[in-house]
């Protein structure tokens, strides 16, 4: 039977998103976070560009050393051979390799440059310059996928098949699609290729978790895996895209929803990623905001108030306790408290280890690493953040090189 899957790409298209930023740590934690929950890959960024390598090599090294589980790390990289080869040496074993496909952009963003046969030529050499490097799956993305016809859209993905990857990615880019719409064009397009259609849905119509659910059952309308592309807390470009944990939810609990999720999920640490990414992108939580809000599971209107008293289930989908505690920081405590940082020393820095009851791998390395952590973040760090320090500190360290 097939089964959805997701990937999430926080890490690329996530952190494009204007006005707020992450640093190479935080992008760390996200994968951290990712591998908790057990979401299948993370498309951690940019493995071309100069000053995503040092985090790059990190990441490789933390999922070589076991801290990212079973997460798998993913690459993307725009769908020609330059940018997969300057990749390549940084060990990366998943990618996504991206280029225009719609007669609207072939026209207003090229402008000449490209047609439809120079697309396909430049896309098909992308995918086997990272076969050849040694790529164990290669995805390509349709920018635009919904503004490009049928037809294209068929042969270019048979052209990618052929030249050796596993899924094509349809790009709803201007968040224009709608639910039946997709889930009839991904029906069409998985049937045809015979492999998987991934969805990357924005939500400049609201609906980007509807068309995401909707163009997976296509997929499996189609006999074919579903993948999902997801964003925490539903950030991303103008309005955000596809939000991981409201997509997740909608196949555990949306009714009339026959699909089968083939990620082993642990939805406890929910809350402490949403809660976690807010804090680090600086971006509040919206109160309503799905599952994780402050009002997700307030009640106050009489009958409400009521019925909720009496049984959650009255006016709740789905028991709050599945998404795990609210977390309780050391740095967020109230009065009297020691914390570790840029300047703090190694008194302080024992302190707090100690009273994380976490045991430190290299103490003089873990210690450097937590002020060169707070000196880019540039606020306190979390007590996940300082267990991952304390654990991976070797690892870590390729962030920064000399240290």
């Amino acid at each position: 039977m097939p089964r959805v899957h997701f990937l999430d790409v926080t890490n690329r298209d996530g952190v494009q998103t204007a006005r707020t930023g992450l640093s190479k740590f935080g992008k760390t934690m996200v994968n951290f976070y990712l591998a908790k929950l057990g979401v299948a890959q993370s498309e951690i960024g940019f493995p071309f560009l100069f000053h995503e390598v040092p985090y790059v090599k990190a990441q490789v090294a933390l999922a070589e050393a076991g801290a990212f589980g079973e997460l798998r790390l993913s690459g993307w990289c725009r769908g020609v051979p330059q940018d997969v080869d300057k990749a390549a040496p940084l060990g990366l074993k998943h990618y996504n390799l991206s280029i225009s496909t719609s007669d609207y952009m072939i026209q207003n963003k090229f402008r000449g440059r490209l047609d439809r046969a120079a697309i396909i030529r430049e896309m098909t050499a992308a995918v086997r310059a990272a076969k050849d490097a040694g790529a164990l799956t290669v995805g390509v993305n349709a920018e635009d996928g919904s503004r490009t016809d049928d037809g294209f859209l068929l042969e270019f993905a048979l052209a990618a098949k052929e030249a050796g990857a596993g899924r094509v990615r349809y790009c709803d880019t201007i968040g224009g699609d709608t639910p039946d719409r997709i889930r009839e064009r991904f029906a069409k397009l998985a049937a045809g290729t015979a492999m998987p259609v991934e969805t990357h849905c924005h939500n400049d119509l609201g609906m980007a978790v509807a068309n995401s659910v909707s163009g997976a059952l296509g997929d499996l309308d189609a006999g074919q895996d579903a993948w999902i592309n997801t964003c925490v807390n539903g950030i991303g470009e103008r309005s955000g895209n596809a939000d991981l944990l409201s997509t997740i939810l909608a196949f555990r609990h949306g009714f009339g929803l026959d699909a089968e999720i083939g990620d082993a999920l642990d939805l406890s640490w929910a809350r402490r990623f949403a809660l976690w990414a807010s804090y680090a992108l600086g971006q509040p939580l919206p109160y309503n905001q799905v599952g994780t809000g402050r009002n997700a599971f307030a009640h106050e209107s009489g009958i409400h108030a009521d019925g909720a008293l009496k049984d959650h289930g009255n006016y709740e989908l789905y028991d709050e306790a599945t998404l795990g505690p609210f977390p309780e920081d050391w740095h967020a405590r109230n009065g009297r408290v020691v914390l570790t940082g840029e300047y703090g020393g190694k008194a302080g820095f024992r302190h707090v280890m100690d009273g994380l009851g976490v045991e430190v791998e290299d103490e003089d390395l873990a210690f450097r690493l937590v002020q060169l952590c707070n000196a880019m973040t540039g606020r306190p760090l979390t007590d996940d953040e300082l267990c991952l320090i304390a654990g991976y500190p070797r690892e870590l360290s390729l962030m920064f090189p000399g240290y």
